[in-house]
């Protein structure tokens, strides 16, 4: 099977153009790829395919074989994959998903794709007013936001001291997530500048999320505490998230890079 390793502010993915391989068994490769010891190493595994909506389909994989939804720095390495790659010969492209179809708008440098803005669609504030939650003994408050998949942001004084280590595990798998949830761990800098880490539902902690830096904007935004622009920095890098206060859409705007390409075999 040959891949590309890509990444979003260092969310790592490995990526397969199923438009020349197939993979028979997905979630058995996640797992497989993604395991940072005896596998290539990712946060999981992209799968780019034909699509009779869009120009492309995006099927995505976390580390531990579940299947997602949405991933808003996987979906922008899919938009530079084809388009580097010369699969996508415009500097708009549409892109099938779980959660719908996406529209990407591709800045290039040098005949690559630089940067990548993508129309993430309306999120939904499921938590008007913040709600609580006992975690590892303590409680936390929280805003619940679906961003093609759900999200629990958590906004904290500091988030470099929450032991993401030992406890993110236990947000994930709290009894109010009975699908499981993303956790969002947010420290507002000023108006304009968020700090986020993240605990990813099937992947664990990863340096960045796309789809819970847009949840971290609108959880924040709708509380009055940032304005509708945001720059939101991760342990990977940063996004620029926009909020259309018109239309409710959210738009985030980032890198995407191609570390690598290779071949693998896979086995039972």
């Amino acid at each position: 099977m040959e891949f590309s390793k890509m990444h979003g502010c260092g969310n790592d993915y490995v990526y397969v153009n199923c438009f020349e391989e197939t993979v028979e068994d997905p979630c058995g490769t996640a797992k497989m790829v993604s395991d940072r010891h005896f596998g290539i190493g990712s946060d999981g595994l992209i799968l780019i395919k034909k699509s009779d909506k869009a120009d492309f389909f995006m099927e995505m994989y976390n580390a531990d074989g579940s299947q997602g939804s949405m991933c808003g720095n996987g979906i922008r390495c899919v938009g530079k994959y084809m388009y580097d790659h010369g699969r996508a010969v415009k500097a708009e492209i549409t892109v099938e998903t779980l959660d719908g179809i996406k529209t990407l708008q591709i800045t290039p440098e040098n005949d690559k794709a630089a940067k990548i803005r993508v129309d993430m669609g309306v999120p939904v504030l499921e938590s008007p007013q913040p709600e609580k939650i006992t975690v590892a003994g303590s409680e936390w408050e929280f805003s619940a936001v679906d961003v093609g998949s759900p999200h629990a942001v958590y906004l904290v004084p500091n988030c470099e001291e929450v032991p993401l280590e030992k406890i993110g595990v236990l947000f994930e798998h709290a009894a109010r997530f009975p699908n499981r949830v993303n956790s969002e761990f947010v420290q507002i800098l000023d108006r304009t500048h968020l700090r986020m880490r993240v605990w990813e539902r099937g992947s664990g902690i990863t340096l960045a999320c796309g789809t819970g830096a847009v949840a971290s904007v609108v959880a924040s935004h709708a509380r009055g505490l940032t304005d509708a622009s945001v720059e939101v920095q991760m342990d990977g890098g940063a996004l620029r998230i926009e909020i259309d206060d018109t239309t409710g859409h959210a738009f985030m705007t980032g890198p995407a890079v191609e570390v690598f390409q290779g071949e693998t075999t896979l086995v039972d």
